[in-house]
């Protein structure tokens, strides 16, 4: 009789850990939440969404300076190198040199930009090959005045092709 008068420690009773526990279990997620937050970043938002807004212009600008001059683009990508192809329907000047970006829609950190310089008919440059799945295929030349896009599902597709259409067609 005299062991069921006695009272057990705090630390036995089950009660006392279950209580414990779930405010212990909120304090160690909302660290993790920490760990993850700070270790990991979002490359879909942009620091300076505010100027890529008024900048949106200044792009259909240059799409439409690659409308006018009908140009043509069948880029090759593979070897550790690309060469690209560059024609004017329009008869337009072609520059000596173009930059080739591949842009990934949702991993920044493996967007790739290349100089290709003239090489006779064609345009050539080296580049690492971008890892396998969709991928936005964006040429322009190296004054930024005119810009051709276009998409590729890689490694499935080593030759892109990118039109501009004539203005009115």
């Amino acid at each position: 009789m005299q062991e069921s008068n006695q009272r057990r420690p705090w630390y036995r009773e089950k009660l006392v850990w279950l209580v414990i526990s779930l405010p212990a279990a909120a304090i160690l997620g909302g660290i993790a939440t920490i760990v993850i937050a700070t270790r990991t970043s979002d490359g879909l938002v942009a620091d300076d969404y505010y100027k890529q807004g008024l900048a949106i212009n200044q792009t259909i600008a240059r799409e439409e300076r690659a409308r006018a001059m009908a140009l043509v683009a069948v880029i090759e990508l593979g070897g550790g190198s690309v060469r690209a192809r560059l024609d004017s329907l329009a008869a337009a000047p072609l520059p000596e040199r173009v930059v080739l970006t591949l842009v990934h829609p949702t991993r920044s950190g493996e967007d790739q930009e290349v100089l290709l310089t003239r090489q006779g008919d064609m345009y050539a440059g080296q580049m690492q090959y971008p890892s396998a799945g969709r991928w936005q295929v964006r040429l322009e030349d190296e004054f930024r005045s005119w810009r051709m896009n276009g998409s590729a599902h890689l490694p499935e597709e080593s030759t892109i092709r990118i039109e501009s259409e004539l203005s009115g067609s």
